[in-house]
């Protein structure tokens, strides 16, 4: 019985195990995937713009994005190789320790059938029992003789259980070695192409390095624009969530006059459900553009700016997807439109709100709701906007809880 319990238990976690280096192997294997999609898409809209004459800072830019893409790709494909290591490690010890328990198994019935032989006479078995001193002596020979012939049996099943066992095994783990060589293969040509897209910005960073003056001021000026821009997204964020506690101190009954600009959001019953779903969907939000890739990631990151000496790092509170020309921005999530700003240059600003969340969707030519407007996933929110110069069609999208920034990459699906 302690046998059996020990046997359920030790299967019980071996199959818990199995399903969790799944799950994560599962969860990689979307990264990729997602990764391989953006790198495709990259490649698709860099044809289209072939055509247009690029600065070399523009060249730079998808230089830096085509290297963090690859970057990506291997650390991730590193990731599934390493997990798919210590799996075939594991299962290698599975193996190792189903065979020595196979030998003493087999070992046991040879001994078994070996007695089993010496004594096949039915004399011999009737004699044994024959030989009892007493009624319950022979009761109890008969018993042992039941329980012997069963005890065979059980050893045979045994026996096979565990040489199915390891089949099953050993055919897992030579699928996963295959899988391994095919993803060592795939690092091993991401690599030859980094080394080469390495190269190629290189030659264009001595480009600039050739008139440092002009590019530092170029680079310096978008700075300053990145940083303005800021600013004014900050003070949008204020204003968004002093608007949803003023609609909320209105539905209450309350005064509004000592409302103002804030840095927390008051919630409702209602809100505090919207919120609670929110992030319950978090790593399943969809793109708030069809296709594209991520051309700026979230938080600090290396920038042009750095090989020629003006700065060490930029920092982003959102993401920017690149995309196609005529792209829509959509919701990511149910919510209500908190405001819709221009700032910029005419280029207009989206905020929905989703309890004490934000998305912020921004570069948007043409606005398809208004304020108040109860969206749904997926709803256009307007048309994006796309640079007369370089022909690029950006969305930056950005996403806070109360007034603390979030990383989108986090949330939306991948």
């Amino acid at each position: 019985m302690i046998r059996t319990l020990l046997t359920l238990f030790l299967i019980c976690t071996t199959t818990i195990g199995w399903s969790q280096t799944s799950a994560e192997q599962k969860k990689l294997e979307q990264q990729k995937k997602q990764i391989q999609k953006e790198i495709k898409e990259f490649q698709n809209l860099l044809n289209k713009e072939d055509k247009k004459e690029k600065s070399v800072l523009g060249q730079i830019k998808e230089s830096e994005v085509k290297i963090r893409l690859t970057e990506n790709l291997i650390g991730t494909i590193q990731k599934q190789s390493r997990l798919l290591s210590d799996d075939i490690y594991l299962n290698q010890k599975k193996v190792n320790k189903l065979n020595k328990e196979l030998e003493v198994l087999k070992e046991d019935y040879a001994n078994t059938i070996v007695k089993a032989y010496k004594s096949r006479s039915e004399q011999s078995r009737i004699m044994f029992i024959l030989s009892s001193e007493s009624f319950l002596q022979a009761y109890k020979r008969v018993q042992y003789m039941k329980q012997y012939g069963e005890f065979r049996k059980m050893q045979a099943e045994e026996i096979k259980e565990k040489m199915a066992e390891l089949d099953a095994l050993i055919q897992k783990l030579n699928g996963q070695k295959k899988e391994k060589e095919v993803l060592l293969a795939e690092t091993k040509e991401q690599k030859e192409d980094l080394v080469g897209d390495k190269k190629e910005h290189e030659k264009l960073v001595k480009i600039i390095q050739k008139d440092k003056k002009k590019y530092a001021a170029d680079i310096k000026k978008k700075q300053k624009q990145e940083r303005d821009l800021q600013n004014q997204i900050d003070e949008l964020i204020r204003k968004a969530i002093a608007e949803a506690n003023k609609k909320k101190a209105k539905a209450e009954g309350k005064s509004t006059s000592n409302v103002s600009s804030s840095k927390f959001a008051e919630l409702s019953k209602e809100g505090k459900i919207v919120a609670d779903n929110f992030k319950a969907s978090k790593g399943q939000l969809p793109w708030p553009v069809d296709k594209g890739y991520v051309s700026v990631p979230f938080g600090k990151y290396r920038a042009t700016s750095a090989d020629v000496k003006t700065s060490s790092e930029m920092n982003s509170t959102g993401i920017e997807i690149t995309t196609e020309k005529g792209s829509s921005a959509k919701a990511v999530f149910d919510g209500v439109v908190n405001s819709v700003s221009q700032i910029n240059g005419g280029r207009k600003f989206v905020i929905v709100e989703h309890g004490n969340y934000l998305t912020l969707y921004y570069n948007l030519s043409s606005v398809s709701v208004s304020i108040g407007d109860k969206v749904k996933m997926g709803q256009k929110l307007g048309t994006l906007w796309t640079n007369p110069i370089t022909g690029e069609t950006v969305i930056k999208f950005i996403m806070t809880q109360n007034t603390d920034y979030l990383n989108p990459q986090q949330w939306l699906n991948r």
